[in-house]
Formats: structure tokens, sequence, C-alpha cells
């Protein structure tokens, strides 16, 4: 399978009966639900959550989706029987990714950098049915020019139940496409973010020894944005007290 990155109408593509992904950038904002969030580490196994449906059954189900949906983001049943669709994925990030950069270094190789992605991004693929959730991250990090390993990530799904919100992990098999449909276009009802598989402490193992030097570098940037930071609010303080004596003291 290869890679490529290509400019469209606006959103991303990742098409089983190719062997090309074809992504756009096209950016959004999740509503955040609701409610009392319950973490879930592992896969759940929902008790009534059919894994099949018959060809009439998608058919049926396509139809009702797409007369629910409020946008664009329809799904569409091809003749051989994979459909085809949208999902959108929340970038949840929270630690810095190695990125590729367009530049070569004095190996040949593309110079890597790290920095932090804006968290909260959704981002629009178009998948069908047969995508699983592990081409789906390795899709996401691509079109990020993202050189860490995908193990490091995860994809998890978020729903609510009885006025109570639950984040799931996915198992790298599972069918993107087909929990939209079952779940209908509603993004409160369902919603896909992608977050770092550790939870927890830091693994610094994990990661390579350029991509700690960037990390450092990122920490002395901060620290001293910080140190800035401080200082103009501890002047602003100051020059605010001056003024305040001055007019307790009068005119000299």
């Amino acid at each position: 399978m290869t890679w490529n990155s290509t400019m469209s109408s606006g959103y991303s593509s990742l098409e089983e009966d190719s062997e090309e992904y074809f992504f756009t950038a096209r950016t959004s904002f999740f509503r955040k639900p609701s409610g009392k969030v319950t973490v879930n580490k592992d896969v759940e196994k929902e008790r009534e959550l059919r894994t099949e449906f018959s060809r009439e059954e998608i058919r049926q189900r396509i139809e009702q989706y797409n007369m629910l949906t409020k946008d664009h983001l329809k799904m569409t049943l091809n003749p051989t029987g994979v459909y085809t669709g949208f999902i959108q994925v929340q970038m949840d990030l929270r630690r810095p990714v190695t990125v590729r950069g367009g530049q070569r270094g004095a190996g040949g190789g593309r110079v890597e950098e790290a920095f932090y992605l804006p968290r909260g991004v959704t981002n629009t693929l178009h998948i069908s049915s047969n995508n699983t959730v592990k081409q789906v991250i390795v899709a996401l990090l691509n079109k990020f020019t993202v050189a860490d390993n995908p193990a490091k990530y995860a994809l998890f799904k978020r729903y609510r139940r009885e006025e109570q919100v639950y984040v799931c992990k996915l198992a790298d098999g599972e069918q993107p496409l087909f929990l939209r449909l079952v779940a209908g276009p509603d993004g409160d009802t369902l919603s896909f973010v992608l977050r770092e598989q550790q939870i927890g402490e830091v693994m610094w193992d994990a990661f390579s020894i350029p991509e700690l030097r960037n990390f450092l570098r990122i920490l002395d940037k901060e620290e001293d944005e910080q140190r800035e930071a401080m200082h103009r609010r501890y002047d602003a303080y100051r020059q605010r007290l001056e003024e305040a004596l001055r007019e307790v003291r009068g005119p000299s």
C-alpha cells in the first residue's frame, strides 16, 4: 500500500479498493458532550450490538442514515456490497508528535521535528466499510506527516447511554464506518477520538534520542515564554502599585 497526499474538495479519503490514500485538510470542532465521562480501558463488548447485517438490512440502514444526516456526509452502497461514507475523528494528543519536515538533513534523510498538534481539531475521513481502526490511525498520522510509530496511538469511541458519556478504546480490527452506521449520524450519540496509547506516566524509553532532544527544546521554549509572561505580570502589578502610591501621596 502506498501513500499520496492530494487536494480535492475538502475532505480526506481512505478507500479500501484503491492502493492509495487521498487526503485534504478539513477541520472543525466537536461539540463537547455534557454529562459525566466514564473511561473504559478495555474494548467494549456490547451485549446487543450486532456485527453483521444482510445486504438488504444495510441498504435500509443507509437509506435511514442519509435521511437523518443534516450535512452532505452521506453513505453510499456499492454494487459489491461494500459501502463508503464519512467519519470525523477528534485529535486529542497531549504530548508532542514527531513530524517529517520538507527539508533534508546532511545525510539525505528528512529532517524531523517535534511539536504539539492543536487539541480538539476534528478531521473528516472518507472511508469504506472494510477499513479498520488500524488503517484509520495510519491515515491520520500520514495526513499530518507524523513519523511516530502508529502503535503509540489508539482510536477511541465516545458514546452516550442513559445520560452517561463513556469513552472506550477500539480494537485494531474494528470497522469505524460500521459503528457510525449503527449509531446513526448524530455526533453526540457516537464520536471518534485519537489519543496516545499510554495512559498516565509517559514512556520516555519509547522515544528516540532526536525526539527527546526536540522535547527538551520545546520545554526550554515554554520555560522562556512562562518566564517572560511572569515578568510582564509583575511589571504590571508594580506599575499599578506605584500609581496607587502617587494617588495617596498627592501632588508633592
